[in-house]
């Protein structure tokens, strides 16, 4: 058994690690957790590395860094350039450690490294890359999984994650480096004597803040509208960047969750630090009562996604959706900038496949193309591209995935919960300077689109034989499809894996447009064991989209459970 002899060589190692010896020997006589973490390596795809903290090749360790990092290198040595790569990191455990074997291992090869020397998120790494003409960048975060995770998210020289081509180059070179003794490496000091590895200077952060505040829509609008607000970073990476650029923009009056203000790994407050969820909210949303704040924030452990909360007219909070704040922002934007005169000519927003298509019909309402991509913001990043090799950057104006992530300039090719923070803030001030509030114009949106509902619902797939198990599912429904949902016929199967049908790059995703106008979404996470389902359901009132979308939820349990 190839497990047990690569569990023996990991035990006949002399590891740097003590943590992880000490793990080694703790499932010694223990077959299926020495199965677990070494029959299978971790696979980097375009989102890089995900998996538990802890030892052998399934799981993330220093090694598995190093060997991912030696790939990389042997990638970025074949494409010219300046031969630098950006690094970052967040709160999680051992993510520094992670950033800086990195550097090593990059030293180590002749690349030149510019590394944060503090936690900073996604969408700063996404700013470095292109800053400082990077051919690669290097986050290390797990976004918002649990505590026991860790990640290595890899970019590409625009700052967007890393292409399908190149991801496939690496992990050829990832397969022929070997996890223990591969990956070259040298002492941090000594590259950073050697002049290999610097950090990022103040320049390049004072450029990213400028970036993001050159996007505001209605500049100075906050400095008198006296918003009061609460603000948790989760205990990861926000903290820093979300409150210079409220600063900057005059919002002073911020009381930060004093639990989640800390970088901290373990998450304490929330053991799924996802501001898409109640529980991650649940410390802010108390405290805004107690403070009777406007507006409650929270951006996730790599601040690359912001969820919010929003004070009714009872006093009480309301969570809004990410499909929510994505139209109001879209909304805000696009009225405010035809009102101010700083609209381009033929607008460009892009939203993913599985977001609202309420958008779509405040895009139309404004004038807006609206182009949709797959999930996955990189997508998104894509079509900025593109607009930028054609010489018309500025036609884009804003894009959004239904799970909290937003960006509102070409700046960075990533999501960013700091913009999104600082728009978010903006709204609600102009909204008030003129009587009104978030809450009122998405009700005014609703009544004049209509009252969509957009819900997801996951079914997790955990252990070894969970992929094959989500493949097995997809299979089957490709070929046995279903042809109705709760009693409503399927009027459409759109089947992402057929790109001359879709247009797009081909993708594991089936979409159900049934005969009442709902859709049902269905598609593997890319980075978690889980399958997800997206409904959108339209009623005359709230009560009757929800109840259509339970009765899809239901009778989608017969295909996922």
């Amino acid at each position: 058994m190839q497990y047990m002899e690569e569990y023996r060589r990991w035990c006949d190692t002399q590891l740097e690690d003590p943590a992880l010896t000490a793990e080694l020997a703790e499932v010694k006589n223990k077959e299926d957790e020495i199965k677990e973490r070494f029959a299978v390596a971790l696979k980097f795809g375009t989102a890089g590395l995900r998996g538990i903290l802890g030892v052998g090749t399934n799981r993330m360790n220093i090694y598995v860094v190093r060997q991912a990092t030696q790939g990389l290198a042997n990638w970025v040595k074949t494409q010219g350039g300046n031969q630098t790569v950006a690094i970052s990191y967040d709160s999680r455990i051992n993510s520094d450690v992670f950033a800086h074997e990195a550097a090593c291992v990059l030293a180590a090869n002749g690349i030149k490294v510019r590394i944060y020397d503090a936690l900073m998120p996604v969408p700063a790494l996404s700013f470095a890359t292109r800053y400082y003409q990077c051919n690669a960048g290097i986050m290390i975060t797990a976004s918002h999984n649990p505590a026991k995770y860790n990640g290595y998210k890899a970019y590409g020289p625009d700052g967007c994650q890393m292409t399908d081509d190149a991801a496939a180059v690496v992990y050829a070179e990832i397969q022929k480096t070997d996890v223990l003794t591969g990956a070259k490496t040298m002492e941090f000091e000594d590259g950073v004597a050697q002049g290999l590895i610097q950090y990022v200077g103040e320049d390049c952060k004072k450029a990213l803040y400028e970036a993001i505040e050159a996007r505001s829509v209605r500049p100075g609008v906050c400095k008198t509208a006296g918003l009061k607000l609460v603000y948790s970073p989760l205990n990861g990476s926000g903290l820093v960047p979300v409150m210079q650029v409220l600063k900057d923009i005059g919002i002073d009056d911020v009381t930060i969750v004093p639990e989640q203000k800390d970088p901290d790994g373990n998450f304490p407050t929330c053991p799924y630090p996802n501001p898409e969820i109640f529980e991650a909210l649940r410390l802010g949303l108390e405290l805004a009562q107690t403070t009777g704040a406007d507006l409650m924030l929270a951006t996730d452990p790599d601040a690359d996604r912001v969820g919010i909360a929003i004070k009714c007219k009872d006093g009480s909070y309301e969570l809004v959706s990410g499909n929510e704040v994505g139209v109001l922002l879209l909304d805000y934007i696009c009225a405010g900038r035809i009102e101010n005169g700083t609209m381009p000519k033929n607008p460009v927003a892009v939203k993913s496949i599985v977001s609202t298509p309420l958008a779509e019909a405040v895009a139309k309402h404004y004038g807006v193309e609206l182009r949709n991509v797959l999930t996955g913001f990189k997508w998104i990043g894509d079509q900025i591209a593109q607009l930028e090799a054609a010489g018309q950057v500025d036609r884009f104006i804003f894009g959004f995935e239904e799970s909290y992530g937003y960006l509102a300039g070409p700046y960075v090719r990533d999501k960013d919960a700091i913009i999104g923070a600082m728009l978010i803030c903006e709204m609600a001030a102009y909204y008030r300077s003129i009587g009104s509030s978030i809450k009122e114009r998405l009700e005014e949106i609703y009544a004049e689109y209509g009252r969509y509902l957009n819900k997801v619902d996951s079914y997790e797939f955990p252990g070894l034989s969970g992929m094959d198990k989500m493949a097995s599912i997809m299979e089957k429904l490709r070929t046995q499809p279903p042809v109705e949902f709760a009693g409503i016929p399927v009027a459409k199967v759109t089947d992402y894996q057929n790109s001359e049908a879709t247009g797009l790059p081909a993708s594991n995703v089936l979409t159900y447009t049934l005969e009442n106008g709902a859709t049902v979404v269905i598609r593997p996470s890319g980075t978690e064991p889980k399958i997800k389902t997206y409904f959108t359901t339209l009623g005359k009132d709230l009560a009757e989209a929800e109840a259509q979308k339970d009765a899809l939820a239901q009778a989608c349990k017969v295909y996922l459970a």
